[in-house]
């Protein structure tokens, strides 16, 4: 009799200790999503065959070694609540109204399919997002493709509460950009997921998204100096570049880089990305601290339109 018990707690601890190694082990499933119903970007078009975009073979190389498995899709149709909870987390690289087909063609998310994005993120999903994933969903703008420049005006007020509901989740919004320039980001947070053994500073030549519209709870990770920067774009104060903010009990990680290949292949760049994902996945726990008005306490002046 005693025998049986015994048995059945080695038993108990056998499974107790194969599950926690389990969850430990069990990779990240991340949805790396590049629709395009406005810009689409060189790094992340696929061939005329199809064939994997820039992005998408360099993701697919980073997650092989850092227990991530990735899904690349650019099809919004499939946006539904059983369909996000095959994942930890998404990845967005995209553009424009994506309820639209737009510029690539490709299938649109739904209005259903949006708000399910949202629910889930705010349930406890993960967000990332890179570049153009802040050019998504502008507030009042419903173009089928990238909106004409004359119509861009509503990006150079800042509308507070009644900004579209996926830019309150992200925290901040694309404005425009000027010319590809060699320019200079502050790093705020070296200690965060990603950003360990940064310098003070990251300089290098990208295409500089000029924001708007942050959240006040943002915890700031990268900060821009404008000082010296070519284009009108850029005539403001500093103002915040990449963050890290709760979404209700979801974690949602922003970088407004990674329009260049060359940023893409440098390895400070894929450990950021790296870092990002798993602090989205719950692998992290970092505590966030508001920032803002610290950081970048004129983040609020808008640009000379």
């Amino acid at each position: 009799m005693v025998a049986v018990c015994y048995s059945g707690l080695f038993r108990i601890l056998f499974l107790m200790v194969f599950a926690v190694v389990s969850t430990a082990e069990t990779p990240l499933k991340v949805l790396f999503f590049s629709k395009s119903s406005g810009w689409e970007h060189d790094v992340i078009k696929r061939g005329p065959e199809g064939e994997m975009s820039y992005a998408e073979k360099i993701l697919a190389r980073v997650g092989s070694s850092h227990d991530m498995v990735f899904t690349f899709s650019k099809d919004g149709s499939k946006f539904s609540p059983r369909y996000l909870a095959e994942f930890d987390v998404m990845f967005f690289y995209a553009s424009g109204n994506l309820t639209k087909r737009g510029t690539d063609g490709n299938p649109p998310m739904s209005q259903k399919g949006k708000e399910a994005l949202l629910e889930w993120i705010a349930q406890g999903g993960g967000f990332v997002a890179v570049h153009a994933g802040s050019d998504c969903f502008h507030t009042y703008e419903a173009f089928e493709k990238n909106p004409p420049k004359d119509a861009r005006g509503n990006r150079y007020r800042l509308n507070g509460e009644a900004s579209d509901p996926y830019i309150k989740m992200l925290g901040g919004e694309f404005i425009n950009h000027g010319p590809q320039q060699v320019a200079t980001a502050r790093v705020i947070d070296s200690d965060f997921p990603g950003y360990e053994g940064l310098a003070t500073e990251v300089t290098v030549k990208e295409e500089w998204y000029s924001l708007k519209e942050f959240a006040p709870n943002n915890h700031l990770l990268l900060v821009m100096e404008t000082a010296g920067m070519e284009g009108k774009e850029y005539d403001r104060p500093n103002y915040p570049l990449a963050w890290a903010r709760p979404y209700g009990n979801g974690r949602v990680w922003f970088n407004a880089m990674g329009h260049r290949e060359d940023v893409w292949d440098a390895e400070y760049f894929q450990n950021m990305l790296v870092g990002g994902i798993e602090w989205a996945g719950g692998k992290h726990k970092t505590e966030l601290m508001e920032n803002v008005l610290e950081e970048s306490p004129q983040a609020d002046v808008i640009p000379p339109q």
